[in-house]
């Protein structure tokens, strides 16, 4: 049987999404031709970061040759680098990488954003745990009359932690048992604010459009993940932000993507529902839930103003801008993303939101490829196939003054901790004045005639078009 298995593979490889339409290589040629003949289950894999295809081969049991020649690849990296900003240290000169990040990540009141230096604890950690960890910190200007607000929120991208063949709640206590432990590590780090990625507590399998993954759903008010958080919320003195698939009992059991958010007395301070649902590619989400009840809620915290626009939010600038007026600093952004589709905006929409708000962002992804245990199509006429697509993780903060941190790894686990001074974000709506200068009169006026059936666009055309010279010349 494992001979049928490796011929197979040898007519059949099997890809990430995001490679699927990329030309056969002469990399991918040497892969079909070392399957090892292992007893144990061969598996390959190919890989596809930005600019660069990077293929990687794995086994269940020992390491075959192609692994070893690529053992610095890994799913989803960047020729080999976990993040462009670790391409681009190790690729440039000093003096030439000193002056990319400025233009790439901006200053922070004249300082180039840098990860901090962690200590030799947090470093074993991360080698015990096998994750990234990252801190940065956004200052603002002193003031004579406000003292310094100072708040360290944490972000966390995870995979999944079992197969999606694996019994339901094996999988779910087992992402549960992980993302836990990362949890325990931000307390060590400081972390009053703590946000999780979208869904996270079930693999991403709305592509799917099969109603058994329903079953991850669960009451926002009294689902296992909820009891997990409160006890980690009362433990740590921590806030966190938990977006979950809910089951609305009190409403026929209604499905809703919504973000649960945790007091650090382990009381639930309120929840958010996703306001925009995507009906693009394999993002089948309309399948399973509608757009959300909730509004643009802010969360008064402890620590300060907080808000959730989740996952596909963001691409609706007008959605960032509510959460602004309602008075939030900190607005996260939990996702579950794919390469292929939106990666090039990834590093944009977040840190253009955080300027033109004047607040903080934290922009989370999930990491990984996860394999289903039957295919789907996508509706674009491509073969259909069991993978979603790379999720690039990426996680990432950004602030009013138009900085950011350089983002987690592509391909790993990641915990980002950043201290932020909430001062920064007055300081940025008195100085640029968007407030002052936003004409909200003037676009009310239009959304509320737009929305009318009898709208008519404005649009003055030239006569000079409806004219027989405008043809014959």
């Amino acid at each position: 049987m494992e001979d049928d298995f490796a011929a197979e593979l040898k007519h059949k490889l099997i890809v990430t999404r995001a490679s699927r339409d990329l030309p056969t290589s002469p990399t991918a040629a040497t892969v079909r031709n070392r399957i090892p003949a292992s007893k144990s289950r061969p598996c390959v894999c190919f890989v596809v970061g930005s600019h660069h295809a990077v293929w990687g081969f794995r086994c269940g049991g020992a390491r075959s040759e192609m692994e070893k020649e690529n053992a610095s690849a890994k799913e989803g990296s960047l020729a080999g680098h976990e993040s462009l900003y670790r391409l681009l240290a190790k690729e440039l000169p000093p003096h030439l990488f000193q002056e990319v990040s400025r233009v790439l990540y901006g200053c922070n009141r004249g300082s180039v954003v840098t990860p901090g230096s962690l200590g030799h604890d947090m470093i074993d950690a991360t080698k015990e745990k096998d994750f990234d960890l990252q801190t940065f910190e956004f200052t603002a200007d002193p003031e004579q009359m406000r003292p310094p607000r100072n708040v360290s929120v944490g972000l966390i991208q995870n995979a999944i932690v079992l197969p999606t063949t694996a019994p339901f709640l094996e999988q779910k206590r087992a992402i549960m048992d992980r993302v836990a432990n990362l949890i325990e590590v931000a307390a060590k780090m400081g972390v009053n604010v703590l946000c999780l990625q979208e869904a996270w507590t079930m693999p991403f399998a709305f592509c799917t459009r099969e109603k058994s993954w329903c079953e991850f759903a669960e009451s926002a008010e009294a689902g296992d993940s909820t009891k997990l958080l409160q006890g980690l919320a009362v433990t740590h003195n921590m806030v966190i932000v938990s977006p979950i698939l809910e089951r609305d009992e009190a409403h026929g059991s209604t499905l809703w993507n919504t973000a649960v958010i945790i007091g650090n007395h382990g009381n639930i301070i309120g929840k958010h529902r996703k306001n925009h649902i995507p009906r693009v590619g394999d993002f089948n989400e309309s399948t399973y839930y509608m757009e959300g009840n909730t509004g643009h809620p802010v969360f008064e915290t402890e620590f300060g103003k907080i808000a959730v626009n989740i996952c596909y939010g963001r691409h609706h600038p007008m959605n960032w801008q509510a959460f602004g007026m309602n008075g939030a600093e900190i607005v996260f952004n939990p996702s579950a993303t794919v390469g292929a589709l939106s990666e090039p905006m990834w590093p944009i929409e977040a840190r253009n939101a955080a300027i033109a708000n004047s607040y903080f962002v934290g922009a989370i992804n999930r990491v990984g490829t996860e394999v289903f245990p039957r295919e789907f199509t996508s509706g674009d006429g491509k073969p259909a196939h069991k993978d979603f697509g790379h999720f690039y993780g990426s996680s990432f903060v950004a602030a009013p003054d138009a900085s950011c941190s350089p983002s987690l790894s592509r391909c790993r686990d990641g915990l980002l901790v950043a201290k932020l001074d909430l001062n920064l974000c007055q300081q940025l709506k008195d100085k640029w004045g968007f407030r002052l200068t936003a004409r909200y009169e003037m676009y009310a006026e239009f959304f509320t005639e737009y929305v009318k059936h009898g709208f008519k666009p404005q649009v003055i055309r030239d006569p000079y078009l409806d004219s027989s010279s405008a043809f014959e010349k």
